[in-house]
């Protein structure tokens, strides 16, 4: 005979994995056994899974999942994963993706060549399974804490609605990488506050994750040319900040 607790226990169990597998994560790899690992240890968290060997099948696989996360190799065949990234953020029916990139290259000019595309993370390989879903785990956590702030910001000619992840500018609606949209709604949240760059980098990226001081830099350079230059000033040794 089953006791009553136990059953409540693998109700509970029952509940949180279902809670879990709502997170849909697509993996993007040319190697198969990398592939395998990654689905693994992911699917054993209890994250739904599923898998593109290109850069062409994963925007196919994208569009018609809408996975929350996309884990993206950057040296794939067909096409890379730079211009994969490209094409997944001019998807406007993925406002909320989040995507980070896995890649065997850690030279500074690879991990801002993602950034520069659009990606919110990088991750080294090769990585240790628990260190890999520790990082996946945080990056969840810190997009499902952004997207629980939905209050829109109205500065002069900028509006930022944060529940439809866009952003009005003189009465032309922009779509935005999500590092990008965090940046600016961070810095017009207080126009003509000068934001420290360390502050940005922990409210932007989080204090898990390690990003060098340049990320800032390529992330207000492509703010700058679509939002326009005036707008940002750099506080030269402290930071930068939103001007009307």
């Amino acid at each position: 005979m089953i006791k009553a607790n136990s059953i409540f226990l693998f109700l509970v169990y029952q509940h949180q994995s279902m809670k879990k597998k709502q997170t849909r994560i697509l993996l993007v790899d040319d190697e198969p056994d990398i592939l395998e690992i990654l689905a693994y240890n992911l699917t054993s968290e209890g994250y739904q899974i599923d898998k593109a060997k290109n850069g062409l099948e994963a925007l196919e696989k994208a569009a018609a999942w809408n996975p929350h996360l996309v884990l993206l190799d950057v040296m794939m065949p067909e096409m890379d994963g730079i211009e994969t990234c490209e094409q997944l953020r001019k998807n406007s029916n993925l406002p909320n993706l989040a995507i980070v990139f896995l890649t065997a290259r850690s030279e500074d000019y690879s991990q801002v060549a993602g950034l520069e595309a659009g990606a919110d993370d990088y991750i080294t390989k090769p990585i240790k399974p628990k260190v890999l879903v520790s990082k996946i785990k945080a990056i969840l956590r810190r997009f499902k804490l952004s997207n629980t702030k939905n209050e829109n910001v109205e500065v002069g000619d900028l509006t930022i609605n944060r529940e439809e992840y866009k952003i009005i500018y003189k009465s032309e609606v922009i779509f935005l990488p999500r590092k990008e949209f965090e940046l600016i709604s961070l810095l017009a949240s207080k126009p003509q506050k000068v934001f420290e760059r360390e502050e940005i980098l922990n409210r932007v990226w989080g204090s898990e994750v390690v990003v060098g001081g340049r990320t800032i830099d390529v992330h207000i350079r492509k703010l700058r040319e679509k939002i326009g230059d005036k707008h940002f000033k750099t506080v030269k040794g402290v930071g930068y900040k939103y001007v009307v």
